[in-house]
């Protein structure tokens, strides 16, 4: 992203550490960095899941009115969908999906693996929800990188400089992995009119300016203050500080989209009689095959 002018400097607004329970296997352990009841304070993302599973876990399913993300970290993920698509993620891979109007599609561990996977929700505006279903994976290799004294940003999505990242979704969002040693230094630019939020992959870091620094180490969770009435076209600055010698964290961030929403089940939309329709039009067979 080029630099602006924009001095509006984030800090965090709140910050946790996600709590795990295991589960009844395929399902292994789960945890919600993003919880969906708070929705309305992380918009447009609904939710994040941070998942461990096993094959068998997210078999054939249904999905309408919003948009995925899904960030492998450790394992194998085989995404199949009623389209013919099929591919395999590994670590550090990518895969967008916009479910739109009906989506069907399984997300599998591969032969013995433990897939776990970060799965984040972003929403859709009311009139956007009826596009097309599409899917989009970036590889690890194929995100370009940008070196920065003491560590690297890896682009998923959005401009930074004079790069660009792959991911192409309805609503356009940043998503970058950070990489930092330790002692490195690094101000991250986001759009100033972007809902923000990070998690903590690894390592040991100081967030924001030291007057108000918060210290997040692994499976931190933080959102972040932004410019409610700014330009998304004027960048804002984040500071980071890392404290061990390898830290990783992803930084997320969109434009809030301001409409009620009813999250429920695999669906997400703006009334519950929008949500029974969903399950209608899906026992109906209206979203199509099953995804084998």
């Amino acid at each position: 992203m080029n630099k602006e002018t924009s001095n509006f400097q984030r800090k965090v607004k709140d910050h946790w550490y996600v709590k795990y329970e295991q589960a009844s296997f395929p399902f292994i352990q789960k945890g919600w960095i993003l919880p969906v009841d708070r929705w309305a304070d992380f918009d447009p993302f609904i939710l994040m899941a941070e998942d461990w599973f096993k094959r068998g876990a997210f078999s054939d399913h249904p999905h309408r009115g919003f948009q995925t993300i899904t960030y492998v970290v450790d394992g194998r993920l085989e995404h199949i969908d009623n389209g013919g698509g099929r591919d395999i993620l590994e670590p550090g891979d990518v895969q967008y999906m916009n479910a739109g109007w009906a989506a069907r599609h399984a997300e599998e561990g591969v032969e013995d693996d433990i897939a776990h996977t970060l799965q984040l929700w972003l929403n859709l505006p009311k009139n956007l929800r009826k596009t097309a279903t599409s899917y989009q994976n970036i590889y690890a290799e194929d995100a370009p990188v940008m070196d920065i004294e003491g560590g690297s940003v890896k682009v998923f999505s959005g401009d930074f400089g004079e790069v660009k990242g792959p991911l192409d979704s309805v609503v356009p969002i940043t998503l970058a992995e950070i990489n930092l040693e330790k002692g490195a230094n690094y101000i991250h630019s986001l759009p100033e009119a972007h809902n923000a939020f990070l998690y903590v992959l690894s390592g040991d870091l100081d967030l924001g300016n030291e007057q108000d620094v918060v210290r997040l180490t692994k499976h931190g969770v933080a959102t972040l203050t932004y410019n409610e009435g700014g330009d998304s076209l004027r960048q804002s600055e984040f500071r980071i500080k890392s404290n061990s010698r390898r830290s990783k964290v992803l930084i997320y961030s969109g434009t809030p989209i301001k409409e009620e929403i009813v999250p429920y089940g695999p669906f997400v939309m703006n009334s519950m009689e929008e949500i029974k329709q969903a399950y209608t039009d899906y026992r109906e067979g209206k979203f199509g095959p099953p995804a084998i």
